[in-house]
């Protein structure tokens, strides 16, 4: 497509996404990022390319973004850029309002803009995609899975302002003509996932010998997708899926909190025995270090996705199994703590949020 615009290119998504057009395209990128705590040039380092481009704004800065649109002309604009851990949505929701839905709003206003002075075959041609998540769909209970018909119930301000988001792109296609598409995730895992989360946040606390939280009674169900095939999925929806459309990405791999937690622990006892962790001392080995701690407010029960869309219009699918993938990303922790150490140095030590206290 020429040139892409990825926001937030060097989070967790973003720069998988990144990777992924580096390494099965010839396109052009330019990675805006404010670079918050979860964005880091040190992840953006791993990976230098002539083709990427690196502009350090906020996308809720309209002059900014203005100046970014004039200067590199992009062709497509994917919006993954957000604030995204409920648990911080939580202690602060203003964070989320001003990222994930100005940010969202002032990024749909310069695309309208720029695309119309295009020429109008590149006015047609050009697309905005947002990259949204399936707890805009809010909580399922033991049957059933989202479809993209199924009506917005976001739970917590992270869900509520991306839900906010996605209804103002679709404002936009259907008042202004915006080529947009937006995509609903599962739960991502994988590599440069910032330590917040439940995965790496694991991996680290048990091979540091610290406690394993685990909310409430850990039967909080996820579905959780790799971020390999997320990204596959997001640049198949922007070259072929329909103008105006949604389309739901997962996998199908639906596990409780506690079965991950349990299968992160089984995984490091192969790669790095207890018995041979110093931090495991006096330990019975990784699966003693779990304990239940009191639950997320408002914590969604459980999500699942269907992505029969997706499958059936574009002939998608997951390319990888969840078990192996899972050993691969523990693994990837394991082997780069100095990443780990080096983006949450100063900014976050694994303490637990998102309790309210209001």
């Amino acid at each position: 497509m020429g040139t892409l615009l990825i926001t937030g290119g060097a989070g967790f998504v973003g720069f998988n996404l990144v990777r992924r057009v580096l390494d099965h395209t010839r396109d052009a990128i330019v990675v805006v990022d404010k670079l918050t705590y979860a964005g880091s040039l040190r992840t953006l380092e791993d990976r230098k390319d002539p083709r990427v481009t690196f502009v350090r704004a906020d996308i809720a800065d309209r002059s900014a973004m203005e100046r970014v649109f004039r200067d590199t002309r992009p062709d497509a604009v994917l919006n993954v850029a957000a604030e995204t851990h409920v648990d911080r949505s939580i202690d602060r929701p203003q964070d989320f309002i001003d990222a994930n839905i100005v940010g969202t709003f002032v990024l749909l206003e310069t695309s309208c803009r720029f695309a119309a002075e295009l020429p109008p075959d590149a006015r047609k041609s050009f697309r905005f995609l947002q990259v949204s998540t399936d707890e805009v769909y809010g909580t399922l209970g033991p049957s059933g899975s989202f479809r993209e018909e199924t009506a917005y119930a976001p739970n917590s301000p992270y869900a509520a302002s991306k839900a906010s988001a996605d209804h103002l792109v679709r404002a936009y296609v259907h008042t202004f003509g915006l080529n947009a598409v937006t995509t609903n995730c599962s739960n991502n895992f994988g590599p440069y996932q910032y330590p917040e989360k439940l995965i790496p946040l694991t991996v680290l606390n048990a091979l540091d010998g610290k406690t394993l939280p685990i909310y409430g009674d850990g039967g909080n169900v996820r579905d959780w997708l790799h971020v390999d095939d997320h990204c596959t999925g997001i640049l198949l929806v922007l070259r072929e899926g329909r103008a105006g459309e949604r389309y739901n990405i997962g996998a199908g791999n639906e596990r409780t909190n506690l079965e991950i937690v349990d299968a992160i622990c089984a995984a490091l006892q192969e790669l790095c025995p207890a018995s041979s962790n110093p931090a495991l001392t006096n330990r019975a080995g990784y699966q003693s270090l779990k304990a239940f701690v009191p639950d997320r407010p408002g914590h969604d029960r459980r999500y699942a996705i269907d992505a029969g869309k997706i499958r059936r219009e574009l002939g998608w699918s997951p390319q990888h199994s969840f078990d192996q993938g899972l050993k691969e990303t523990v693994r990837w922790y394991v082997e780069h703590r100095d990443w780990c150490q080096a983006v949450q140095a100063g900014r976050y030590d694994r303490q637990r949020l998102g309790l309210g206290g209001r």
